[in-house]
């Protein structure tokens, strides 16, 4: 293999690292832009535990939306961040409270169709989760494709392994 890398040259092998840079900086500018689009932080979001079964399994990839002017209504499917929890959580709106007509000034009350009681013991201290926790609402989804990405979360050594095993591939490729 090293043989393979010196019979490449030094200009083939720093034009596959700026090819294989040019993949990873599209990747990011597409994640970017659709975040963009779609008004929030993260477009796409994986399903990570069972509190949504029926409606949604663990390992269900999520596209999000979050409309900046429309509101929240009972039976939407929220994305929501807690402050001080790294990891978002993926529940159903219960309740609604507008503030001074203002959608944006909205309060909602969550809860898991799986669980049996609201979400507010995970609130941490908060008796409502405000808009500006809310990272969007689930507009479309795709069964089991996130499967790889908790497989990764669980076995690291899985996840070096790709991206190892692709940056070497991008490197001795000839064309």
């Amino acid at each position: 293999m090293l043989g393979d890398l010196r019979k490449l040259g030094v200009r083939h092998i720093l034009l596959q690292i700026l090819n294989f840079l040019t993949v990873i900086s599209s990747g990011l500018m597409i994640w970017k832009g659709l975040g963009l689009i779609t008004n929030t932080e993260s477009p796409i979001v994986v399903v990570l535990s069972g509190s949504m079964e029926p409606a949604f399994y663990r390992g269900d990839l999520l596209f999000l939306t979050n409309p900046a002017n429309t509101p929240y209504v009972v039976g939407d499917i929220t994305v929501y961040n807690i402050p001080g929890s790294p990891i978002p959580i993926v529940h159903r709106v219960l309740e609604t409270h507008t503030q001074n007509d203002d959608p944006t000034q909205q309060l909602l009350l969550t809860k898991g169709d799986n669980n049996p009681t609201d979400d507010i013991g995970l609130y941490n201290g908060l008796k409502w989760l405000e808009r500006k926790h809310v990272v969007g609402k689930v507009s479309g989804f795709v069964p089991y494709v996130g499967y790889v990405t908790i497989a990764m979360n669980d076995f690291p050594q899985l996840k070096y392994a790709l991206i190892g095993g692709l940056g070497l591939m991008a490197l001795i490729q000839r064309e």
